[in-house]
């Protein structure tokens, strides 16, 4: 018998005011009741009780004693229940990364909404591309976009984002707007994505009778941050693709063209990664849950 089940079992002593009581409460033989409060009188080297043919009473160091048990098992009790219904009540403090665009155009007008359902869950929202080691830097979950490798980590994709091929107005006044993939490639330049993770450089991207094409321009400039990636373009150094959503204002008022509608850049998948664990806390769940009714929600495929 361990200490805390040695702890319960004196407190019901006490509580009951008999070994043979206390011994059937908690289904226990009497023998081991008694050798168990012999070996817990032994390690604290001193009585606890004190026994007649009537009843057991507690000595003055026993009843010090039951005063600490009775506050160490509340103690431990109240533990125990907030962590039960934290698996399945979605509670406490949640860590969470996001794209910093996406997050700021696409979640946070929502959020709102969230914290009504869920008043016991405590965002800490973090925002940007970089890399985030979840288990070193206590992250829970992470959002992101395109195809992901290998991290170890549990993935659940929880939709997609329709993109288009883009440059500025300025541009296409320079440059003429291409009308299929072989002109694109004479006479066109690219503003160049860079990973954030790997800094590879990565190709222009199009979906041709369901088959991707991959097309590497030109380009006088590379970038790996978002609102570098959208300012090069806007300002006519290049090509570049985007999620629709993030460029369809400036598509609307002109300062945007959308290029080869036809043969558009595939979806973009949007997948949320977390560590594995035996059990998923239910704050956790609720989070990715809804993020996934957000994408079903409002069309963002």
């Amino acid at each position: 018998m361990d200490r805390i089940e040695a702890m319960r079992l004196y407190a019901r002593i006490v509580e009951l005011g008999s070994f043979t009581a206390a011994a059937d409460d908690l289904n226990l033989p009497r023998a081991t009741v008694t050798h168990a409060i012999k070996r817990l009188e032994a390690r604290l080297g001193a009585q606890l009780l004190q026994r007649t043919t009537r009843r057991v009473r507690t000595t003055r160091d026993g009843e010090v004693y039951y005063g600490h048990c009775r506050r160490l098992l509340a103690d431990l009790d109240e533990v125990e229940t907030d962590f039960r219904e934290a698996a399945t009540v979605p509670k406490g403090r949640l860590r969470v990364d996001l794209p910093g665009a996406f997050a700021r155009m696409r979640v946070l007008p929502h959020l709102p909404a969230f914290c009504a359902r869920y008043p016991e869950i405590e965002l800490d929202i973090g925002t940007g591309d970089r890399f985030v080691d979840l288990l070193r830097e206590g992250v829970d979950c992470v959002l992101r976009a395109g195809q992901l490798g290998d991290s170890g980590m549990i993935g659940r994709q929880v939709g997609r984002l329709a993109q288009v091929t883009i440059a500025s107005a300025d541009y296409v006044r320079a440059h003429g707007a291409p009308r299929t993939l072989a002109e694109l490639s004479h006479g066109h330049v690219a503003v160049n994505w860079a990973s954030p993770t790997t800094r590879r450089v990565e190709p222009l991207e199009f979906m041709v009778s369901r088959r991707r094409r991959e097309v590497v321009l030109p380009s006088r400039v590379t970038v790996s941050g978002v609102d570098a990636y959208l300012g090069c373009c806007e300002v006519g150094l290049g090509i570049a693709q985007f999620p629709r959503y993030h460029v369809a204002d400036a598509l609307a008022d002109g300062r945007m063209v959308e290029l080869l509608p036809d043969t558009p850049p595939p979806a973009l998948p949007m997948t949320v990664l977390y560590p594995q664990q035996h059990q998923m806390p239910a704050r956790l769940r609720a989070f990715v849950d809804w993020l996934a009714e957000l994408f079903a929600a409002h069309g963002l495929e």
